[in-house]
C-alpha cells in the first residue's frame, strides 16, 4: 500500500513517482501495489478534475502498464475515468497485471458529498473478483466500504480479499479504527485500505491506511505521512470459517427490507 499525498493536477508527476515506488515495492518482494483514490490526477482539485479523466486505455494506463511489466508488479490505481463512449467521467479504480492487461476495473458506486456527486458519475454495478495469487480480489471505493451490504455482496461473489483506494479526511478516523476490522470480520475477508496523506487544497487526509485480517485484526497500519506499507497476506485456513461463520449461517429470507428501502 502506497499512502502518499502525490501531485494534485500534476499527472506527469505522479507517474514519475510512481515508478520509483514500484522500483522500492519489488525489490521488497511485493506482488501487488495498491494506491489511493484518484491517485492519478489528485482528489480535491475542482473541475480540473474533469478536464484530467483518461480512458481506462488512456496514455497513463499504457505507461503503467509498460512500469508493471518491467518490475513484474501488478498496481492498482485511483484515477477519474472518461468513459470513451458517452464521454462521462467516474470516479474509478484499474488494476494492470504483469504482463500489462487489465485485470480489473470498477467505477465507484457510493460517491460521498456533494462535490463527489457534482464530479463524477455512480458506478451501476460490483465487479466480480478477479484471481491473484491465492485469492479472489474484490474493488471497492473509500466511502463504498461503509456500507455492509457492499462488502457482503462481494464476498457472496466469491471475494476474500478486497482492495479500497481512499481519500479519507481526519474527522473519519473511526473508519479504519472500527469499520473496516468490522467489515473484515464479518464477511471473513481480507481488507487493503489505502488511503491519502497531507494536505491538499486545503483538506487535510487521514492517512492511517491498513491491512485487515480476515479475523478482523490490523495487521500493518501507517500513519499520517507518506508510507510504503509492504506486508505479506496469507489465505485463512478452513478451521477459521468454522470459526466464524457469518455468511454460511446467513437466514437471507428476513433481509427483505435490505432492498425494499
Amino acid at each position: 500500500m502506497w499512502q502518499t499525498q502525490g501531485f494534485p493536477a500534476d499527472v506527469d508527476a505522479n507517474l514519475t513517482a510512481l515508478e520509483r515506488t514500484i522500483s522500492a515495492a519489488a525489490a521488497a518482494g511485493a506482488e501487488l501495489l495498491l494506491c489511493p483514490e484518484c491517485w492519478l490526477c489528485g482528489y480535491n482539485i475542482g473541475d480540473a478534475g474533469a478536464e484530467l479523466s483518461e480512458t481506462r486505455d488512456g496514455t497513463s494506463a499504457v505507461r503503467i502498464a509498460a512500469f508493471a511489466r518491467r518490475y513484474q508488479l501488478a498496481v492498482a490505481y485511483g484515477y477519474a475515468e472518461r468513459d470513451g463512449t458517452d464521454g462521462r467521467v467516474y470516479n474509478a479504480v484499474q488494476v494492470i497485471g504483469t504482463d500489462g492487461s487489465t485485470l480489473g476495473h470498477y467505477r465507484k458506486t457510493h460517491l460521498f458529498g456533494p462535490q463527489e456527486r457534482a464530479a463524477f458519475y455512480p458506478g451501476d454495478a460490483f465487479e466480480m473478483p478477479f484471481a491473484f495469487g491465492d485469492f479472489n480480489v474484490g474493488l471497492l471505493i473509500c466511502y463504498d466500504i461503509e456500507y455492509p451490504e457492499v462488502v457482503r455482496s462481494m464476498r457472496l461473489m466469491g471475494a476474500d480479499l478486497i482492495l479500497v483506494p481512499t481519500a479519507l479526511t481526519d474527522e473519519y478516523a473511526a473508519v479504519p479504527d472500527l469499520i473496516v476490522p468490522a467489515r473484515a470480520l464479518e464477511n471473513q475477508v481480507t481488507v487493503a485500505y489505502c488511503n491519502r496523506s497531507g494536505v491538499e487544497n486545503g483538506m487535510s487526509f487521514l492517512g492511517r491506511s491498513c491491512l485487515v485480517r480476515a479475523d478482523g485484526a490490523v495487521i500493518a497500519s501507517a500513519g499520517g505521512g507518506e508510507a510504503l506499507v509492504v506486508v505479506d497476506v496469507e489465505k485463512p485456513a478452513q478451521s477459521f470459517y468454522d470459526l466464524y461463520p457469518h455468511v454460511a449461517d446467513r437466514r437471507p429470507e428476513l433481509y427483505s427490507l435490505l432492498v425494499q428501502k
